[in-house]
């Protein structure tokens, strides 16, 4: 007998937000600009006794729930390597070589990422995920994917086995 797998799949119009970002790294550097990003859910795991991998309410709470915190904010890559960051007095101050931008602090979302791509985007996502379904007691997970569309047609996924 083959190998089974059993996968929910979650694709709301909710589970959405608008950021600004740019992209940067060593000699380039993109202009501030923003996307209406959607996210997409992909939970795999063993079937339990009551039918089902996960409850699909739970996947779109959580989802959601993580999609709001970056809703309306300028995503600022944590991890990279040519923006120095800092924070003072409620800003957000950002330096990339001759250019600096500041921010009042609750418009900003510092994240743990290199890079403010679709992809690495959708790492961090699922990791959020990961995270807040461990925290509700969710077991039995054995691959999340998280997908970040830019705009219709353009996507970024990231699958994490657990």
């Amino acid at each position: 007998m083959g190998t089974q797998s059993f996968r929910v799949h979650v694709s709301k119009d909710y589970l959405k937000f608008s950021a600004a970002h740019f992209m940067a790294y060593k000699g380039f550097r993109e202009t501030l600009h923003g996307h209406n990003y959607r996210v997409t859910v992909e939970v795999e795991g063993v079937l339990g006794a009551q039918g089902y991998v996960l409850d699909f309410g739970i996947v779109k709470r959580i989802a959601k729930r993580v999609c709001d915190r970056l809703d309306e904010k300028v995503l600022i890559p944590t991890h990279s390597d040519c923006l120095q960051i800092r924070e003072e007095a409620g800003q957000v101050s950002l330096r990339y070589e001759d250019d600096e931008f500041r921010f009042p602090a609750k418009d900003v979302v510092l994240v743990p990422i290199a890079h403010s791509s679709a992809e690495e985007l959708a790492r961090y996502l699922a990791g959020e995920m990961r995270h807040e379904l461990a925290v509700e007691g969710v077991q039995r997970i054995r691959a999340i994917q998280i997908g970040v569309e830019e705009t219709t047609g353009q996507a970024a996924y990231f699958r994490d086995s657990l």
